[in-house]
Parts: structure tokens; sequence; C-alpha cells
């Protein structure tokens, strides 16, 4: 993090990361390290012509040049280790604080994160003190979208107590308030910013409540009505900021639209070393976002092919499952119901009972090691979505050609980051080495899907999952099965239940794949008696 003003329209030309393949990505392909001369040259081993760079190429620059120009923040907190070296690692201080040094390229979260909504279109929540750089980074985000300074100044929305529907997205024009017969004959001057790729909402917490409404279905469904007149905005990459962690401010987020955003990432303390780069820009009067380099900025069309290929990166079945039986942890509160489908969480809020102090009746699992017992709430389809669309952009980002399980690792913190709501009296947090996990909800929720990963192997489930293979043969479809076939699978899925019926205690991942059982034993029930109805 030094020298951060000279030259601030250059981007280097080398390649950002050694071995990472541009371009769209269609199917896994070996990791291939290559030197300068080879990643630009022809098949006849001349150099090849100087073009414009890959989109995933192009998308490491744009974060290597906020890195190292625009946002001072000289903090690695993503990190990744190569396994094939030897880490190595410090403590320091009377509390032994962990200084781990990365065997492997890692990123600063603050610029990463919001790069990568940029990326998945996705909704960034930026939250801490005020002058941490969140306006600043929100802006630079539209700056490379291709809009000028001051349009993406004049189009960020301020968040106020007296902002209205009306403000915030358009006006009914006088002479059609009074001449019209009806609500759709009233045109509306709509706001220039609604049709812009990338939406900036400042201190989203200071917004009334009925305009945080609004607000609130332009981000889901992307449009906005007033007078009955619709104006669809599109696609569009959106950044929130806030200066508290818990939302709260002038008025309370809505719980609606606090689970509509997708990350949450936290501007971290400025580190006082490097007070003379600002000094620099002081003294130079140099303001990064009105020098961006054109090489980093996306167009239009770019900004499509780039979402484009980040959907088209795969996950790889082994890590999809690791985030199965991670999910499957979460959501189980045994004494919630009678009826198996509703021993939930869910179950027990909407009742309104307290999920902890049913959980601390169960006498039956261990809530040490039991990673749902530490939460008091499961994970939304949306929330595994907005997982899979940032686990997808991590590999996109970092050259590989399917999703890995670091990408996914470095990513659940923060998309879960106010989707989990941690249960602060869990016997869990009373060991003193976990006191700081009641805080620190980043290494929380990462070490909930490490102990998840370490149990999944454990128990072995990349070769021996009975239920994934019942699964998979009725994925392959019904057609053609034969009554016979159809008796044995009926009599599997009773024998795997009748397996699990003393042997093993209900957990997450066990309640969860008894309820996959009875979905596959009611289908393959029905489309027996089919057989018997038509003959066949």
């Amino acid at each position: 993090m030094t020298d951060t003003t000279h030259d601030l329209g250059q981007v280097s030309a080398a390649p950002t990361r050694a071995g990472a393949r541009g371009g769209a990505r269609t199917a896994p392909a070996a990791r291939i390290d290559l030197d300068v001369d080879q990643l630009f040259a022809d098949a006849d081993g001349s150099p090849a012509p100087v073009g414009p760079a890959p989109l995933d190429e192009k998308l490491r620059q744009a974060y290597f040049w906020m890195v190292n120009h625009a946002i001072i923040s000289p903090h690695y907190d993503v990190e990744f280790h190569d396994p094939g070296r030897a880490r190595t690692h410090f403590r320091l201080g009377d509390s032994r604080a962990r200084v781990d040094l990365p065997t492997d390229q890692s990123y600063s979260s603050f610029v990463l994160l919001p790069l990568l909504t940029f990326a998945v279109r996705g909704r960034c929540l930026l939250v801490g003190g005020p002058g941490r750089g969140k306006t600043a980074s929100a802006i630079l985000m539209g700056v490379l979208a291709g809009y000028p300074v001051r349009e993406v100044r004049r189009a960020m929305q301020h968040g106020h107590p007296q902002l209205t529907v009306q403000d915030m997205f358009g006006t009914p024009l006088p002479r059609d308030l009074v001449a019209a017969e009806s609500l759709t004959d009233i045109d509306v001057a709509w706001r220039s910013w609604l049709g812009l790729r990338v939406k900036i909402v400042d201190e989203y917490n200071r917004i009334p409540t009925r305009t945080q409404s609004a607000l609130l279905t332009v981000l889901a469904d992307g449009y906005v009505e007033v007078f009955d007149q619709i104006y669809e905005t599109g696609a569009a990459a959106w950044y929130l900021t806030a200066n508290d962690d818990a939302g709260g401010g002038t008025f309370q987020v809505v719980d609606a639209l606090r689970d509509r955003i997708d990350v949450v990432v936290k501007a971290l303390a400025f580190n006082s070393r490097f007070v003379g780069d600002l000094v620099e820009r002081a003294e130079r009067g140099v303001r990064p976002e009105e020098n961006v380099p054109p090489a980093i900025v996306f167009d239009a069309d770019e900004h499509e092919r780039l979402h484009r290929e980040v959907v088209a990166v795969p996950i790889p079945v082994p890590v999809r499952r690791r985030l199965e039986y991670f999910a499957a942890q979460l959501e189980l509160l045994e004494r919630a119901a009678r009826q198996l489908e509703y021993r939930t969480k869910d179950t027990a809020r909407l009742a309104g009972q307290d999920p902890h102090l049913l959980a601390a009746a169960d006498t039956g699992r261990d809530q040490r090691s039991d990673i749902g017992a530490q939460t008091l709430n499961g994970l939304s389809v949306r929330a595994l979505q907005s997982l899979v669309a940032y686990a997808k952009a991590m590999a996109y980002f970092r050259g590989n050609a399917e999703v890995t399980l670091d990408d996914l690792r470095a990513v659940v913190p923060f998309v879960l980051h106010d989707k989990l709501q941690p249960d602060l009296q869990s016997r869990a947090f009373d060991d003193p080495e976990r006191e700081s996990l009641r805080t620190d909800r980043v290494s929380w929720i990462r070490d909930l899907f490490d102990t998840a990963c370490q149990q999944y192997d454990a128990e072995g489930l990349d070769t021996d999952d009975p239920v994934g293979t019942i699964l998979a043969e009725l994925a392959a479809g019904l057609d053609g099965l034969r009554e016979a076939e159809v008796r044995r699978r009926l009599a599997q899925i009773e024998g795997v239940l009748a397996g699990w019926q003393d042997a093993t205690k209900l957990h997450g991942s066990l309640f969860e794949d008894a309820l996959a059982l009875k979905y596959a034993h009611q289908r393959y029930s029905s489309y027996l008696e089919w057989l018997s109805w038509s003959g066949a």
C-alpha cells in the first residue's frame, strides 16, 4: 500500500494471477501455470497482439487498481492457502492473537466483496463508522460501470427522515394531476438514478419506514410504482451504506428489506501506518474516483457478459454437498412441534416462542458440538441463492474453472452475516476461547462452516451416502420402471429409515434426509398406484 497516488491511470500489463485463464468457463479445466510470454503468445509462439483483457482478468485488474491506488485497505482478511506450501503463523500479545501469513493470493473483503457484487449484480451493504470509505467505495463501483463521477454523485440517494416515496422515485406531473380523469392518465417524472446499472443508497437506515417499503419493491422485484405508473428498473448492482452493524439509525430497517441484502461488508479500521498516503492525496488534490483508468471500466455489454460468465461457473457435487450439509444443520428444533415437518425454528418463531428455551430443554444432543444449537434460525432459499452466486463469483475472480470449497468458504461469512442470528446464550459460547465469537460474526460463521465440513468428512458422505443414491435414482426419472423395481426402491427407503430408528439421534442433517426420503417414498408410491390403475 505505498505509492497510491502516482500513476493513478496505470493498469499493469502483467497477469494479475498466475495460472488463471480468462474468458467464459463451460467445463472444469486443470490449472496451468504459464509465464508472461506464453500467456500473451499466439499458437506459433510469437507474441500475440495486445487486445482487451478477458473479463475475469479485467475484474482482477479493477481489484488491484482499487486496492493499490483508490481504497486504502491494507487488510487481507479473505485468506487463501496453497495446500502444497507450509503455513506460517505467529501468536501475539496476552490473548495470543494469531497472525496467519497466507500462502496463496489473498484479498481485502472491503474491496473484493463490492466488486463481486458488481459482477453478480447483487445487493451489498457496507457498514462502519463515518469516514471509513463506504460511500467512496460505492461511488467507485458506479465509475467502473462507465458513468461520469458527477452523474454517480448526483444519482446517489441520501437517506434522511423526510425522504418520501416521490422524492426517491418520481413525481407526478402537475398538469396531469389537475386534468387527469384516472390514475392511468398521470405521467410521472421518474428519477434518473432508477435506470443506472449501479444504484447507491447512502445511510439507508435513515429512510422512513414507508419509503423503505417502496425501496424493498425495487430491490426485490426490479420495478417501482407511483400513481399506478410502473417503471422497470432493470438488473443492477446495489450498494447501501449504514454507520452501524445492527441496522438501526433514525428508523429501524424493516426485516424484509434487510433480508433482500445479499452480502454485508465491514469497513475495517484505518491503519495509521498509511497516513502518508492521505497526506500525499491532500497535497496533490487527487481523487481516485476521478482518475479511474478506462481499461478497467465495464460498458453495458461487458457488464452483461461478465454476469453471464459468472453464472456459468459450475459447482461440483462434493462442494455442493458440503453446502447442503451445512445448511441442513441449522433449521431443526426438535421440540417445536409434533409433526416432523414442523420441527423447525421457524415454527417456534411464528408461534412467538423463544427458540433458545425450546433448544435448552432438549437433552438429546451435545449442544457444544451441534452447530444448529448456536443459531436462532436457519437459512432461507434467498440466502442459499446468494451463497451460490457469490461462490461462483469468487471462483471466477480467482480464475478457477469451477467453484472450490475454498471459494465457498471465503464468501459464507459475508453472505450470511445478517442472515444467521446467533443464540448468544448457547453453551458453545461459554468456552473462554470462543468468547470473542459473540461479537466477531465473520469468524463465528466461518467456524460453523468449518465444523460442518469436518463432520461431513468424518461421516464419509462423499463415498457412503445412501440418501444421495436414492435421490439420484429418482432424479433419473420414473418412465419405464417396472412394478418390481419400484417396490425394491420403496423397500430400500424403508430400510434406511428403519436403520436410523434406534441407532441415531435426530440431528439437522438426519432431519432433512428423513424428509427427503419421505418425499421419494411418496413419489414412488404415487407411481405404483398409477401402474396399478393403468395396467402397465
